[in-house]
């Protein structure tokens, strides 16, 4: 656990916030009170800047404001933040995290399912910063958390329950990055193709052991790659086939059909044909209720003895243990997996582990420092976005409506 608080606030900042908020102040009154002189100027200015104080117009009669977090730092209490499943302690040191700055923020490095654990670690935080799916967050634990207002994180969220956040009036923000593949996990993707395609992990292995050579591999020009499901990440992985000189097919919905067409990628006939003549099939659809369990055995009994399926988003794509028993009859004959059905996957003990002819990675598709950065940069701006203006990506805007109509209209007490 990482726990980071912000500098304290300079008093003259802190005056400047106190003499703001005794009354509602114009821009014009406030430029003529504080640029009195250099230091008095610039703590203004910086106010403005750090989104400690708002006007609602440009200049002149505009009113000048506390925002949310001018609040905060004017109390002595600043906005708690709290991240989940920081494994390897790496979003301090991204560059991104300066944005984070005036906020006090305590960072988990563990993985932690037990409710009563995390409703006692968040009871204190108005955010949480969930990193992908790695914590599910239902009602059983966001209605032991009083104090939560935002839940900030990129990306799908299947693992939220949005309707219980939107009971006890949660924001939830998340950016879906319309038209941005995470190329880091196309990469990874193609990283598995080649490492099952030339027998990579199982060659080290033997090296280690002193052997030298254990088989032989597979080339892919030539070979046909499909694609189900042409989305951002699909579209990625088949140029990266089409580099290597492989023959793309594509499955998928009609209108990705249309736009895999218009790619210049060959569309198979029939889900049927396309199971039957690919020599690498690699899964690339998003897991909703339409999707789950969508490639069946049946397909997979379609697939050459000596293809490849490859799977980098997720395992819920697969019949239940319909992957497993379809590589112990051999079609297909060989597997690279980088998603589970439990994760974290900690039993050393589980089927694919055990198989010389499946690669398995730890879900590391999204796993590096550049796409943290990226994805980071979102999230933290939608935590700053809450905290000096407006929500962004918000995903429950009922909330949104009912905190309008609360302010419009509080409680008679």
């Amino acid at each position: 656990m990482r726990h980071i608080q912000p500098p304290p606030a300079a008093p003259l900042m802190l005056e400047l916030l106190r003499w703001i908020s005794e009354r509602a102040r114009t821009y014009d009154e406030t430029m003529a009170a504080w640029h009195t002189s250099a230091p008095r100027g610039l703590v203004f200015e910086d106010a403005l800047g750090s989104g400690l104080l708002s006007c609602d117009a440009n200049g002149g009669a505009g009113q000048v404001s506390l925002t949310r977090l001018g609040l905060a730092i004017l109390a002595g209490r600043p906005l708690r933040v709290a991240i989940l499943d920081d494994y390897f302690d790496t979003l301090h040191a991204l560059p991104c995290f300066a944005k984070l700055a005036p906020f006090d923020v305590t960072i988990w490095n563990d993985h932690v399912e037990d409710v009563a654990l995390l409703a006692q670690r968040l009871a204190d935080v108005e955010v949480l910063v969930l990193i992908r799916e790695r914590t599910r967050v239902g009602a059983a634990l966001v209605q032991q958390l009083p104090r939560l207002e935002l839940i900030s994180q990129r990306s799908v969220y299947p693992h939220i329950d949005i309707a219980a956040c939107t009971e006890q009036g949660v924001i939830v923000s998340s950016n879906l990055h319309a038209g941005t593949p995470s190329y880091a996990a196309a990469e990874l993707t193609w990283a598995l193709v080649l490492a099952a395609m030339r027998q990579i992990p199982q060659q080290v292995a033997a090296l280690r052991r002193g052997a030298w050579q254990i088989g032989v591999g597979s080339t892919l020009r030539g070979k046909t790659l499909g694609i189900y499901g042409y989305g951002r990440i699909g579209r990625a992985v088949a140029e990266y086939g089409k580099a290597f000189g492989m023959n793309v097919l594509v499955w998928a919905r009609p209108a990705s059909l249309e736009k895999a067409r218009a790619d210049g990628h060959s569309v198979a006939p029939s889900k049927e044909q396309f199971f039957a003549e690919c020599d690498v099939l690699s899964l690339h659809m998003r897991l909703v209720e339409a999707t789950r369990g969508m490639v069946n055995a049946e397909d997979l009994a379609r697939m050459k003895p000596s293809a490849l399926l490859v799977n980098t988003s997720r395992a819920g794509l697969i019949g239940p243990g319909a992957l497993v028993a379809a590589l112990r009859a051999g079609r297909p004959g060989m597997a690279a997996v980088d998603v589970y059905d439990e994760e974290p996957l900690t039993d050393a003990s589980h089927p694919l582990l055990a198989m010389d002819n499946v690669v398995c990675t730890p879900h590391i598709g999204y796993v590096t420092r550049e796409e943290y950065e990226l994805q980071f940069a979102d999230i933290f701006d939608q935590i700053v976005a809450w905290a000096t203006r407006t929500p962004i990506n918000v995903v429950n805007p009922e909330v949104l409506q009912r905190l309008a109509r609360h302010k419009a209209h509080p409680p008679k007490s």
